[in-house]
């Protein structure tokens, strides 16, 4: 058993999803573990990591938009607003999608659906660095 792991530093420009995949794949890749799994964990409490549709970016929209529904900014009940009004509705995002994923990989390949890619959901307003942590478990080639 082997294990392999990378920092990746993910810059955003504002609420939105941002492709991760590649990233990702690179560092299975580097690794030199050829069967096992890679888990994918940012360090954050105001964005998350999510598996989302690939080839159509319109799904990615519908499901922020959604997000901005389901948990509005500028609602009077949030106490937590130190950092602005999408300070406490971006750790209810957060909460609500995942802060890791593992997939599993065969051949140095992660394992993804045909339209599945990873992506970094970002919940504020203002650009960010993201740091995401990249662990690859498994067997060496």
């Amino acid at each position: 058993m082997a294990a392999h792991s990378k920092a990746l530093q993910i810059t955003t420009n504002g609420k939105g999803t941002y492709p991760i995949t590649q990233a990702v794949a690179a560092v299975v890749r580097d690794s030199g573990i050829s069967f096992g799994t890679v888990t994918v964990f940012v360090q954050h409490t105001s964005c998350s990591l999510i598996i989302m549709e690939n080839a159509d970016s319109t799904a990615r929209h519908d499901l922020e938009r959604y997000f901005d529904r389901l948990v509005p900014e500028d609602v009077p009940y949030f106490q937590h607003t130190s950092e602005g009004s999408d300070d406490m509705p971006s750790h209810i995002r957060m909460v609500l999608t995942r802060t890791s994923e593992v997939i599993p990989i065969n051949d140095r390949s992660m394992q993804l659906g045909t339209w599945q890619g990873i992506f970094l959901f970002e919940h504020r307003r203002a650009a960010h660095r993201r740091r995401v942590i990249v662990t690859v478990v498994g067997e060496p080639v």
